[in-house]
Order: structure tokens, then C-alpha cells, then sequence
């Protein structure tokens, strides 16, 4: 399980007064090559450059928000101020949950975000939750896991609806986008209930045949593929962040007994729960020891 303590290798967050000078930060390096940003410049300007070579500026009050795939770094001018946050991505599954809105929440986070011009209602609404974000971590007798994961839910929450998707995907409902949106929403409400795909078509008002082809045209994937990657993904999380045995943990997920969960797990990623949770330990101590011996990427 991750400890309180625990919690500085998988979320940062401080921030940024002006300088005198430029200054770069570059994402995804070193203890931090998976984690997800959010630049929020109070004041000032600043400039994106994504690979290879394309730059997107900013200007104060504006938001940006990058995943680990977004591969860039900020330039931020002498000047310019704002708060920069990070999380890993054992952060982001807590803060996206399993409600409703977790899976339009999940397509959100995986593609960057930024104002394309000054918002500064966007700006006053999120900077509360990205300064309590910061202010929690930066105590770290009482820093909580629990805490920075709610506090990343509503900022997520917060730029999702700002961006407009929210009023996008209710313009964007019907035919099979719309099923297979709804589909990963009952998903994320009962995977745990192991419940048979044709429980899923009759509740979304289709035939099991239509939605697999919905499922198979859109993603390359059965929808029981798309339950069984739900199932795994917090399988786990399940093993890698709980003192739980294999058994409460098989129990948790709805599974009829641990050996028929054992099966189903190391089918799916080639591993035993106990293997996996034993490479998962490995690596968090690995990640450990980085941060405790001063190696940091972050400027």
C-alpha cells in the first residue's frame, strides 16, 4: 500500500514567482516520464514547444493541461508566473473513478489541452483547486492521497466542462457513438458485478450483435475485451497500491474464488497476481530510491 508519505513520488506540485529570466521545464524526464501536468499562468506569457517543432504561446490567465504523451516543455518568459502541478498515473485512475462521467473523463485526459486565448473565469475557478492541490503536498505531515486525487477530480471536472466537451458530447448523443459512450459508463458502474454482455445491449436498448459491431468498428475490440481491460486495470491498481491478499482482492472484484481470478489475471497480462505485485513493489522502491537520493528532472 502507499503510504502518506508515499505520496511526493506520485504527485508535485509548487509555485512559480517571477523571474528576472526565461526559464524552461521540461516534462516527462526522469521521476517524472509518466506523469501528467497542468501549467496554469496567473501572469505573464509563456510558450509550449511540442515535438518536433511545433510552439503554442500563452497568455496570462491561461491554462494547459499535458498528458505523458504530449512530449514537450515550457518556456516560460521573464516575468510570467503560475502554479505547475504533476501526477502519476495511479493518481489519475483515483481521480477519474468509476462514475458516469470517468469515461469521457479518461478520453479527455489522454490528449492536451490549453486555452486559446485569455480565460480568466476559467483561470478563477481552477486556481482554488490547483493551489489547495499545491498546499497539500507542501505539508507533508498531513499530505493524503485521498485528497490530491479529489482535488484532481474537480480540476479535471473543471476543464473538461471549460473546453465545452461536456455541451459537445450532449449535442453528440445518438447513433453508435453515443452506445459506445454509454457503454463505457455502464462499465465503469458495474464491472465489478460481472454482469453478461447482454445485460449491457438490453439496458442500452440494442442487440448483443450491434454492440459488438459498434464496439469492433470503433475501438478493434469485443466488448468483452473493452469489460475484461476494465477488470485488469484495477486488478492492478488493486495489487500494486493494497495490503490486501490475492483473495480479498478477488473478492473485491466479484470474483466466484481467487484461483478462478489468478487464471483470469495472468491470461490477461501474463503474470500471477503474486508476480505482479512483487515487480510492482520493486519498482515503487526503484522510484523511491531515485527521489530520496536527489535525482529530479523537474527544474
Amino acid at each position: 500500500m502507499v503510504s502518506d508519505g508515499g505520496i511526493h513520488h506520485h504527485a508535485h506540485g509548487e509555485w512559480r514567482e517571477p523571474s528576472l529570466s526565461h526559464r524552461t521545464i521540461r516534462f516527462q524526464k526522469g521521476l517524472y516520464a509518466d506523469f501528467h501536468h497542468l501549467f496554469l499562468l496567473q501572469a505573464g506569457t509563456a510558450a509550449l514547444l511540442f515535438e518536433p517543432e511545433e510552439q503554442r504561446s500563452l497568455q496570462g490567465p491561461a491554462l494547459a493541461y499535458l498528458p505523458p504523451q504530449a512530449r514537450c516543455e515550457l518556456r516560460m518568459a521573464a516575468g510570467a508566473a503560475g502554479f505547475l502541478i504533476g501526477a502519476s498515473p495511479q493518481i489519475m485512475v483515483d481521480a477519474i473513478g468509476d462514475q458516469a462521467e470517468s469515461y469521457a473523463l479518461r478520453t479527455f485526459s489522454e490528449r492536451p489541452w490549453l486555452t486559446d486565448e485569455p480565460k480568466p473565469h476559467a483561470v478563477e475557478e481552477t486556481q482554488p483547486l490547483v493551489a489547495g492541490f499545491v498546499r497539500e503536498l507542501g505539508d507533508p505531515s498531513r499530505a493524503s492521497w485521498m485528497v490530491i486525487s479529489a482535488y484532481l477530480r474537480l480540476i479535471l471536472m473543471t476543464l473538461w466542462r471549460t473546453g465545452g466537451s461536456e455541451a459537445a458530447e450532449q449535442r453528440g448523443r445518438g447513433g453508435g457513438a453515443s452506445i459506445l459512450q454509454r457503454y463505457r459508463q455502464l462499465v465503469e458502474i458495474w464491472f465489478r458485478q460481472h454482469r453478461p454482455i447482454s445485460d449491457y445491449a438490453r439496458e442500452l436498448g440494442v442487440t448483443t450483435d450491434r454492440l459488438h459491431s459498434i464496439c469492433s468498428s470503433a475501438l478493434g475490440r469485443s466488448p468483452v475485451q473493452l469489460l475484461h481491460e476494465r477488470v485488469v486495470q484495477e486488478a492492478k491498481l488493486r495489487l500494486e497500491r493494497s495490503a490486501r491478499t490475492v483473495q480479498e482482492i478477488s473478492d473485491s472484484l466479484g470474483f466466484r474464488d481467487p484461483t478462478y481470478f489468478s487464471h483470469f489475471f495472468k491470461r490477461k497480462t501474463g503474470f500471477s497476481p503474486a508476480t505482479y505485485r512483487d515487480f510492482a513493489r520493486k519498482a515503487e522502491v526503484a522510484r523511491s530510491d531515485m527521489l530520496s537520493s536527489g535525482y529530479s528532472d523537474w527544474p
